[in-house]
């Protein structure tokens, strides 16, 4: 596949060289939170065929972004990860991903899916360290068949895939649920009270939780010119 190139020397030019073709951040996005095998990637990517997603992933360890590893025991599979070069671009997408609430997400449309993995980048994207002064806790969420984590330690966090060793508090929800809380829709302790989703573990940090992330309210671009 021959790769397009703006012909610019200028490093925003280069850079969108590199990760500007479609679905390419998206798969950025995908590894973002830690090793995934190629049909992990398929998974959250079903609107990518199969020989785009081996020529992007091809095309990601060419340009020392990406390359193969073998998760760890149990799976012992093969996986793609991303290099430190790969890894430098996460506030590159977590800033897009800001803006993208904001400014473009607005209602879901009838056509749009959602995975709720992809809350797990959008959890850091989302985090307000001022409320997590002082706080040091690890929660699991269990979404449907999904399982993550998010680490947090005085004002950092870390959002990760897969399950915690010593989770301080567990979440668990169905997909719609979550989608609700995801979207705004609906308040954690709300969602509790009423036992669409459940949680248990320290009860402080638990409390703490509701605090934690705070998603940007929309604005409508038309109505931004002065």
């Amino acid at each position: 596949m021959d790769q397009r190139t703006y012909n610019q020397y200028c490093a925003t030019a280069r850079t969108l060289d590199l990760v500007g073709e479609r679905w390419t951040l998206l798969l950025i996005r995908e590894l973002l939170t830690g090793p995934k095998r190629f049909g992990d990637l398929q998974k959250s990517l079903r609107g990518m065929g199969t020989g785009l997603l081996a020529a992007r992933m091809k095309h990601l360890e060419r340009e020392g972004l990406a390359h193969k590893v073998t998760l760890p025991p149990p799976a012992r599979t093969p996986a793609y990860a991303l290099t430190e070069a790969g890894e430098e671009l996460g506030p590159a997408v977590l800033a897009l991903a800001r803006w993208g609430t904001k400014w473009a997400m607005g209602e879901r449309r009838e056509n749009e899916t959602f995975h709720p993995g992809w809350a797990v980048l959008a959890m850091e994207a989302y985090f307000d360290a001022e409320a997590a002064d002082g706080l040091r806790a690890v929660y699991e969420f269990r979404v449907g068949d999904e399982v993550f984590h998010v680490r947090v330690d005085d004002g950092t966090v870390e959002a990760l895939h897969g399950p915690a060793q010593h989770p301080d508090a567990v979440v668990e929800a169905d997909d719609e649920a979550f989608t609700e809380l995801a979207e705004g829709r609906l308040r954690l302790a709300d969602a509790i009270k009423n036992e669409t989703v459940s949680a248990s573990g320290d009860r402080q940090a638990l409390n703490r939780l509701r605090h934690l992330f705070r998603r940007p309210p929309a604005a409508d671009r038309h109505g931004s010119a002065q």
